[in-house]
């Protein structure tokens, strides 16, 4: 994507050094940043600097690859692979990059490690582009087939929780893509963009609409309901950090909210991921997928813009008052319309993923 008329990705590699867009800033601050040591990698997936269940993974496989550069023995590799397993527990990209990464390398000599580790970094990043890039193509139909039944000049109204942006992944984003690739066809769309709290990141998804010229309104998380009720939502798309065998989607907390204001409202609620974001050996989401319990300050305390220009961190709440911070929840499958994946829409159903992965039904 495009950022002050340069092209970026969220993370890549150049003169031997790893960057990535450093989110901690954004959307006041666009700051980049090198990541080297396994503990720099460690700290950028659990404190934030990058997020988003594809790019946490993708970030992973570079943080491999640096180690194998370093010590490429058997002992440094499952150490890595322990460091990073252990940063975000809910995202299955994460394992699923770190499970690719020692399955490719264990069988290699030390001394070819090191290459082929940062060969498939790269390539996990390019892969991770393309799926989402597909995603947008497969979810741009359902705008259109919208568009064409709306009055003239009356743009698609969708709605958007969390960030599932180009920032989110590599490029192009998952939830966004269709709305990028509606832009691009000429197709009038209108984004609600929910804040989300408490890490707002919904202010990602306004920078990234903005910058590419998309129309949109930054609502608070409570407001989707309401609009539904008024009829301004045609449709909501979603990402997802983990999608079960079933089609459960484990999102950002407050997802499960709007899919149930959606189904009473009769609004389609799909989820967009790339396939790397289904967990197969998951089929009861509810049961099966570990919730992540963030600091209670990231719901006491709020960053944002200060009068004098700076950016800084204020408390909202009393002096004392804990903050409970459950970072995701689970949607159940029931309430989800359909699935966006590279390979093309599915309902969300152990069947309809079956339809678009036999070999994994199998």
């Amino acid at each position: 994507m495009r950022v002050n008329g340069t092209d970026y990705r969220s993370i890549w590699d150049q003169d031997g050094q790893v960057k990535i867009i450093d989110q901690r800033w954004l959307p006041h601050e666009f700051r980049t940043v090198g990541i080297d040591s396994r503990d720099e990698f460690a700290t950028a997936i659990r404190d934030m600097w990058v997020r988003g269940a594809p790019l946490i993974g993708v970030t992973a496989a570079y943080g491999i690859a640096r180690e194998m550069g370093r010590d490429s023995s058997d002992a440094a590799l499952q150490a890595a692979y322990e460091t990073f397993d252990a940063t975000r527990p809910t995202a299955i990209n994460l394992r699923w990059a770190l499970d690719r990464a020692r399955a490719e390398l264990m069988p290699l000599a030390p001394v070819d490690r090191a290459e082929a580790a940062l060969a498939l970094a790269r390539r996990m990043a390019d892969e991770d582009v393309e799926c989402n890039r597909m995603i947008g193509v497969h979810g741009l139909e359902l705008i259109r087939e919208i568009a064409a039944k709306k009055p003239e000049g009356e743009p698609v109204r969708l709605l958007t929780h969390c960030n599932a942006g180009w920032l989110a992944t590599v490029d192009w984003g998952t939830a966004t893509s269709p709305m990028f690739h509606a832009k691009n066809a000429g197709i009038a769309v209108h984004v609600w963009v929910d804040e989300t709290r408490p890490r707002n990141q919904g202010g990602l998804t306004a920078w990234e609409l903005g910058a590419h010229g998309v129309p949109h309104t930054y609502i608070t998380d409570n407001a989707g309901g309401h609009l539904m009720q008024e009829g301004m939502v045609d449709l909501v798309i979603t990402g997802t950090d983990r999608t079960t065998a079933q089609g459960d989607v484990c999102n950002k907390i407050g997802t499960y909210l709007k899919a149930l204001a959606a189904k009473d409202n009769g609004v389609p609620f799909y989820v967009g991921l790339p396939s790397s974001t289904i967990d197969w050996t998951v089929r009861d989401g509810l049961k099966e997928i570990p919730i992540e319990d963030r600091s209670g300050r990231e719901v006491t305390h709020i960053q944002g813009t200060l009068e004098d220009g700076s950016i800084g961190c204020v408390r909202v709440t009393p002096e004392g008052t804990e903050g409970g911070n459950p970072a995701f929840d689970v949607t159940p499958a029931r309430l989800i319309t359909g699935l966006i994946t590279e390979h093309g829409v599915c309902d969300a159903s152990t069947e309809g993923l079956a339809s678009l992965f036999p070999e994994r039904s199998a």
